[in-house]
């Protein structure tokens, strides 16, 4: 019984850290310190540091949650769009749906298409995501001052192609991969920060479910127990009970046998 809990601990203690998502090989956009306001798109890079679509709904929300911050409603990306926002990369939203802010017409991103641009794909179809920074959010809507579009012509060109063939193969590898440029770097300590505010998240779960899985353990200790013991005390006492049945007959059995020989003895006195 005291294994098979322990197993249940070890299997609970998977579960809770396998919630993470690697997030060692994904691009933020925009830079570090940089969403608008409070939102930001997240990639997925492959060997060759190129982005491509990775993840479905579920591993969207699980890896904005993994970067400490919440997925994106489609007001949060409406708002951000009207603030500069334009990407050229589907990504989920809370809603259950993909969209691309777009300010500028390009046939490559979303067909021309301008404003918030919508598609209804199933769940289980891959596309970047948006996360959503309240904290970013707050500060930034303090500032009343508008900042200029936040689209990169180098994000643009460089997404251009994942956009419209998100759902063929990734190209094959090569002898060297491209060199990674500054804003992918401050990304990638952007996110090892998250993560680790994640992580001890996930370290308090864990604890918590370990202390819980404990205290059952002590308490089915205790009960099978106590039921020992009160199964050790009945047979105690019919124990005693069979013994004091013995003596008895024992006593009973010695007395007949004395008057059976003062019966013989009185017999042989009078012959």
């Amino acid at each position: 019984m005291l294994w098979l809990c322990i197993t249940s601990v070890l299997s609970v203690t998977a579960a809770v850290s396998g919630q993470t998502v690697d997030t060692s090989h994904i691009r933020v956009f925009p830079a570090v310190n940089q969403s608008v306001a409070g939102v930001f798109q997240v990639s997925s890079l492959d060997h060759l540091n190129q982005p491509h679509y990775a993840f479905n709904a579920s591993e969207a929300r699980v890896l904005c949650s993994s970067l400490g911050v919440n997925m994106a409603s489609k007001a949060d990306v409406q708002r951000a769009l009207s603030r500069g926002l334009e990407t050229c990369r589907f990504g989920w939203v809370d809603e259950h749906f993909a969209v691309i802010p777009r300010i500028n017409p390009l046939s490559n991103c979303g067909q021309s298409q301008t404003g918030l641009v919508k598609w209804r794909a199933p769940v289980t179809r891959k596309f970047d995501v948006f996360c959503f920074n309240e904290s970013d959010a707050a500060t930034q809507l303090e500032d009343t001052t508008t900042d200029g579009p936040v689209s990169s012509s180098d994000y643009t060109a460089e997404t251009t192609h994942s956009a419209s063939s998100s759902s063929s193969s990734s190209s094959s590898s090569s002898s060297s991969a491209p060199e990674v440029r500054d804003n992918e770097v401050e990304a990638a300590r952007f996110v090892g920060g998250l993560q680790g505010s994640a992580g001890g998240k996930v370290v308090l779960i864990t604890c918590t479910c370990t202390l819980l899985l404990l205290a059952i353990i002590i308490i089915v200790y205790l009960k099978l127990r106590s039921r020992s013991r009160s199964s050790d005390l009945k047979q105690q006492q019919e124990f005693v009970e069979t013994e004091e049945w013995t003596c008895v007959k024992n006593i009973k059995e010695t007395e007949e046998d004395a008057q059976e020989d003062e019966r013989i003895q009185v017999d042989d006195n009078a012959s």
